[in-house]
């Protein structure tokens, strides 16, 4: 199959590029290449991209900050696709939030709380984009997506088909949704409560402090594993004495064991050899098989 300019109908930013790599783009910053990149300045150029996707049938990974994802050493054989700056874009109107998908979470906690409003104070201390958060229904100290969100638009890259997805039809869940992995979450609508600027830039400060103080920094997606019901991912590891442990350049953070550090210039196969393990023994010690939280791509018989 041939990918080329005229495939996937894009001229402008740079048009499609080849062999780009894509692990440095995530926070792991490790990882390989991918066959073909694209960012679409805009919408029209996004259902452009769409259009020539569903009529070739190429494999498309959408990137967005790269906060929960995993690359193979050995890339992704298709396409890769990020939005650009027009998806950026936060527009208030009394309590409601328009928000483009690629504006990141820490920026949209901070703007709301410009606009003296309150209740996405917890996205402040998460790194990720706000199509991604939709995707996996984000949350944290207390709070995610679902209790806010109202709508997101979606563009289907299998179909060229963009859709208005209401709360109800997303079906959010505990890390999850029922959208697609074709789809592209182009904007989202939250609505929020009247709130005060000055309490709301204490609670950003404070879920800014509790991260510093609680979880590692460095070369990691934040939680490797989704927690149990009833449970935490990180008690669990942390029990089966898995803090510190090491597969090549990946380790187990000592800080915080639901966290996987990779060295400067590492492995991302490396990171998912220490995920296997992890399972295994968590499986071994306390009967629970971990369920991944990082999207992981390109490896052999996972993705």
């Amino acid at each position: 199959m041939r990918f080329d300019q005229a495939m996937v109908g894009v001229d402008r930013a740079g048009g499609i590029l080849a062999a780009h790599p894509i692990g440095s783009m995530t926070t792991y910053r490790a990882g390989g290449r991918a066959a073909r990149f694209v960012r679409p300045v805009d919408r029209s150029e996004l259902e452009a991209v769409a259009a020539g996707v569903a009529s070739a049938g190429i494999p498309v990974l959408v990137v967005g900050r790269g906060s929960n994802l995993l690359v193979a050493d050995a890339g992704f054989g298709g396409l890769a696709l990020q939005l650009g700056q027009a998806f950026e874009k936060v527009r208030a109107e009394g309590t409601t939030v328009v928000a483009g998908a690629g504006v990141s979470l820490p920026v949209l906690a901070r703007r709301t709380v410009a606009e003296s409003l309150t209740g996405f104070e917890w996205a402040v201390g998460v790194p990720g984009s706000l199509g991604g958060a939709v995707r996996m229904n984000a949350g944290g100290h207390g709070s995610d997506m679902a209790s806010t969100l109202v709508s997101a638009d979606t563009v289907d890259l299998a179909t060229g088909e963009g859709r208005r997805r209401t709360l109800a039809d997303l079906s959010l869940g505990y890390r999850s949704s029922s959208i697609d992995q074709s789809e592209v979450v182009v904007e989202a609508t939250i609505v929020l409560a009247v709130g005060d600027m000055a309490s709301g830039e204490e609670k950003l400060a404070e879920v800014v402090r509790w991260r510093r103080e609680n979880q590692p920094g460095g070369q990691n997606a934040g939680s490797v594993f989704t927690n149990p019901v009833g449970d935490s991912a990180g008690r669990l590891i942390d029990e089966a004495g898995l803090k510190g442990w090491r597969f090549g350049s990946a380790s187990v953070s000592e800080r915080h064991a639901n966290f996987i550090q990779v060295d400067e210039g590492g492995s991302a196969d490396d990171v998912v050899a220490l995920m296997d393990v992890v399972v295994r023994r968590v499986d071994e010690v306390h009967g629970i098989r971990l369920e991944p939280e990082t999207v992981i791509v390109g490896f052999a018989g996972r993705s």
